[in-house]
């Protein structure tokens, strides 16, 4: 049993939790691997209208775990060796894949943080619900790294210009940023968790109004009208795994720990 997500059907409802809250949910490769199946299954499952996908302990998800490649950030791959951030980055962007073409409709229910590869989850959503308090960003080039297997899918979510503002800038927003340009559909206001579960229920009815054949219709309908997200997987991948073998990001995600500037960032007055 896969402890780091947990799966509750209510109905035609699934819910599916992030539950590391130690990493605020952050990709591990269990997390990855049991969201993978859990889309696998989902997809041959006519009976399920709805996937709802959050996190545990007021955080829905941190983004990727370097977990074990810890020891890899800085050091150049060696002659003949095969890489394995390859894979571990490649299953992400497999997974990210899967959630766009589940039939159903999926719903990101989002609390506290959602950044990187959390990011990455929300734009794959039909429908994103937020707290007040969330905070949506992808911080990868401040840290030495490109946002590689999500770039694809913030830049169908958002459109072009926003999408090269918010990965090019490593962008943060509020929830009521994020409302305002098409990140989060709606905003559960700070309350009462009672209150917020009225607020929830409501979306709920609402999108349970929706018959699951049409929607399945009408997402493959849309797919096509837009044209798939572009595979970019394994060139993500390189992308990534060149990326975190960098001075770069030895150098960045030093200085994040160390709550620090990177040693590229320029004051005002350098970059004059």
């Amino acid at each position: 049993m896969n402890s780091t997500l947990l799966i509750e059907r209510q109905g035609a409802v699934e819910t599916w939790t992030m539950n590391d809250p130690a990493t605020r949910n952050a990709l591990s490769d269990a997390v990855v691997d049991g969201l993978l199946q859990a889309c696998a299954r989902a997809a041959q499952d006519a009976s399920l209208r709805m996937v709802v996908l959050t996190g545990a302990g007021g955080a829905f998800c941190a983004g990727g775990s370097l977990g074990g490649f810890a020891s890899l950030i800085g050091q150049p791959l060696q002659e003949g060796q095969t890489d394995p951030l390859l894979a571990m980055n490649r299953s992400f962007g497999d997974l990210l894949h899967a959630l766009c073409a589940l039939p159903q409709l999926l719903v990101c229910r989002v609390d506290g943080a959602a950044m990187g590869g959390g990011f990455g989850l929300v734009c794959c959503a039909d429908h994103v619900v937020a707290t007040a308090r969330s905070v949506l960003g992808t911080p990868e080039v401040t840290l030495g790294l490109p946002p590689a297997q999500i770039a694809p899918f913030v830049w169908q979510r958002l459109g072009d210009s926003a999408a090269r503002q918010c990965l090019l800038q490593g962008l943060s927003y509020t929830a009521a940023q994020a409302l305002q340009v098409g990140l989060v559909n709606e905003v559960i206001e700070e309350g009462s968790e009672e209150n917020n579960d009225v607020a929830w229920q409501a979306t709920l009815s609402r999108l349970m109004r929706a018959a699951p054949g049409a929607v399945a219709s009408t997402k493959q309908l849309l797919r096509q009208l837009r044209g798939p997200v572009p595979d970019l997987r394994d060139a993500a991948a390189q992308a990534f795994a060149q990326g975190l073998r960098s001075a770069e990001a030895a150098q960045g995600l030093a200085a994040f720990a160390r709550r620090q500037p990177a040693p590229w960032t320029l004051s005002g007055k350098e970059a004059a």
